[in-house]
């Protein structure tokens, strides 16, 4: 098996502003090429924070130009980053809850919100999801947020042979609990890593807890962000065996 670092990166994001946000995730970018991280996941809608009253005049196209220093300093770096914006595709008009992989060679790949939280289909439309990101030997299967509510869609993944499940959240403090214990079940359920990016501030209303992590295949804590705030949570493999870090900015 091929090495690999991964990590959830938690970001408080500022309500509906893009250039400060898009700086915000170049910062944690660079950190986390410092700490060898290939792919690096943000929270959902990392770029413009949760915030539904404006996602409609935020969306733009998954390759729109304003996204072009992202997707330069990921092809610097090389380093895979999966951001969260409020996207339009070419073939709809409707707004969807969009995960943008920005690869390390500078392609560009879209993951859709397949589920959504009641009350968000009054802005957002359902999407389609997106393929699993190959890496050596990993298969890694994306969520967001409401996603992983439905045991349907990491059994999915499961079957489909994903070895990693990495989902951008956000996740308040009166969810935190259930929510991790759903994400940890399905990791020792479906003997899948699984990887959890959540918001580090208060966005659209919600106080989020931050606290992002990381499980092993098993369903053990590899390691967890202690509270709110920036940072990344990192999970390593080498030999075959995971190990977990966080990392504070």
């Amino acid at each position: 098996m091929t090495a690999l670092t991964l990590a959830a990166a938690q970001t408080v994001s500022i309500a509906g502003d893009l250039p400060e946000n898009i700086a915000r995730h170049r910062v944690l970018m660079r950190v986390a090429a410092e700490h060898g991280v290939q792919l690096l996941v943000f929270p959902e809608l990392s770029l413009t924070g949760y915030e539904p009253s404006l996602a409609t005049e935020l969306a733009i196209a998954p390759d729109d130009a304003v996204l072009t220093p992202l997707r330069e300093l990921a092809r610097e770096l090389r380093l895979t980053a999966v951001v969260g914006m409020p996207i339009r595709l070419s073939s709809a008009p409707q707004v969807l809850i969009g995960a943008l992989v920005m690869a390390a060679d500078g392609s560009l790949a879209v993951y859709s919100k397949q589920h959504l939280h009641p009350g968000e289909e009054a802005v957002f439309a359902p999407g389609a999801g997106g393929a699993a990101l190959m890496w050596g030997d990993e298969r890694i299967a994306l969520a967001v947020c409401a996603d992983f509510s439905h045991a349907s869609h990491p059994r999915a993944a499961a079957a489909l042979g994903a070895t990693v499940y990495a989902a951008g959240v956000l996740i308040s403090e009166g969810g935190y609990a259930a929510d991790t214990a759903l994400l940890q079940g399905y990791a020792a359920e479906h003997t899948m890593m699984v990887l959890m990016a959540n918001h580090g501030g208060p966005s659209g209303g919600w106080r989020c807890a931050g606290r992002s992590a990381v499980w092993c295949e098993r369903g053990g804590l590899l390691a967890a962000a202690p509270g709110v705030g920036e940072g990344l949570v990192l999970a390593r493999r080498e030999a075959g065996r995971w190990s977990g870090q966080h990392v504070g900015i």
